[in-house]
């Protein structure tokens, strides 16, 4: 297998689920829709950044390392999936977080992914706003190396050649799934942040031929900035692979419109489509990524964009414990 190359680690819960949302389809009056679950892959709450990790601990293992350092804005699914792979791997872990929204429910610093953070025992050092927080990652990983600990930094996200290859693997999944069950996927649509899960995807369709288009929804509101993030990530990937070739730019689809003002501030359709996941299918998503991605689905069904005869995936990247940190823009109606 084309992976069996890199040293992985196995703590998320393989395959996750591809269920179909006939009742979502039916309100739809669109294509047909199923969800792919990684939502499910199972460390604490699970969630896209899982699959990363399985590379990414696999190599701060092989290289030494006792100490995982990571960044991330309070309320990063990213750093809480980090600090329990740190538990699991029994390493060290330091979050580097700063806010990076702004947003004033009392409920934002105090609960959900952060308080998982602290919990699963990470050593949280909390920055002013405006931070930058890559410097920072870089000031606190040469001062854990003057104490004599052996860190391995992990890019926001994990978002890099190595964290990606967890969506090369989940590319082939997809595509093994889609097989036992008849499916001909037309579409996946996907939240697009840090733009390393988008980049997997690319490069792990590539490679297999697979003609599935991506439809990345970016919830950064830069989507310029994004696109390069995910080309310059699918080409390391590629590369990482050994594969002789750049990432395909007919595959390389940013649909913009549904961030909103910034990055992580709430939109109305962002929680109209988080009811509607709710309450036609027990879907529960989140309010800075998938919500804003099922958001884009909704519309894009709407506006005809695919058609009846067509299949369509929404990964569902989790990021459940983001809710908490909104619960006054998510009082019952």
């Amino acid at each position: 297998m084309v992976l069996s190359q890199f040293p992985r680690q196995s703590f998320a819960h393989l395959p996750t689920p591809l269920e179909l949302m006939p009742r979502l389809g039916e309100h739809l009056g669109g294509p047909r829709i199923l969800v792919k679950r990684d939502d499910c892959t199972g460390l604490a709450l699970g969630g896209n950044k899982t699959r990363k990790l399985e590379f990414l601990l696999a190599e701060a293992l092989a290289q030494g390392a006792d100490t995982l350092v990571t960044t991330g804005g309070v309320q990063s699914n990213h750093v809480r999936q980090t600090a329990a792979a740190a538990a699991r791997a029994g390493l060290s872990c330091h979050l580097v977080l700063a806010p990076a929204v702004a947003w004033d429910d009392p409920a934002y610093d105090i609960s959900g992914n952060v308080q998982l953070d602290h919990l699963l025992g990470a050593q949280v050092h909390l920055l002013p706003p405006g931070t930058d927080r890559d410097k920072a990652l870089g000031r606190m990983a040469r001062a854990l190396k003057s104490q004599g600990k052996n860190p391995y930094v992990i890019p926001s996200g994990g978002s890099n050649a190595t964290g990606a290859l967890g969506y090369v693997a989940c590319a082939l999944e997809l595509a093994e799934q889609a097989g036992a069950m008849g499916e001909t996927i037309d579409y996946l649509v996907l939240a697009s942040g840090s733009g390393g899960t988008q980049a997997g995807l690319i490069a792990g369709m590539q490679i297999s031929d697979s003609r599935t288009q991506i439809l990345g929804i970016d919830i950064t509101a830069d989507a310029t900035k994004l696109t390069k993030k995910v080309r310059d990530i699918a080409q390391a990937t590629l590369d990482h692979l050994g594969r002789k070739a750049a990432p395909d730019e007919d595959t390389l689809h940013i649909v913009e419109g549904y961030a909103g003002p910034a990055y992580g501030l709430p939109t109305e359709q962002m929680r109209a489509a988080v009811r509607l996941a709710a309450r036609l299918e027990g879907l529960i998503l989140d309010p800075v990524y998938t919500g804003k991605a099922f958001a884009g689905l909704v519309d894009l069904v709407r506006q005809g964009r695919f058609t009846k005869d067509q299949t369509v995936v929404f990964l569902h990247t989790g990021g459940m414990p983001g809710l908490f940190a909104y619960t006054d823009y998510f009082q019952a109606e």
